[in-house]
């Protein structure tokens, strides 16, 4: 099973407290952003190289995750 803190960090003195990819200051919201727009996920590690294709692929996974969950209603309660 993934754990988010083996690939997501979140600390108020980086990027005011944006979720990042773990050991780097890259928001994990720009790989959706690129993807929304129809970058590669292989474009997206060539322009942020300090991310690692495991951690973007995993951020992916746990994404998927959230939003099929069958809790989502908590989720998105306890979100909003």
């Amino acid at each position: 099973m993934l754990n988010v803190k083996d690939y997501i960090s979140i600390n108020n003195e980086v990027l005011g407290g944006q979720a990042v990819f773990k050991s780097t200051r890259v928001p994990v919201e720009s790989l959706f952003w690129h993807l929304e727009r129809g970058v590669t996920l292989d474009q997206f590690l060539a322009d942020f190289p300090t991310v690692t294709k495991e951690q973007a692929v995993a951020v992916i996974e746990i994404a998927g995750k959230i939003v099929t969950s069958k809790d989502i209603e908590k989720l998105y309660a306890t979100a909003a």
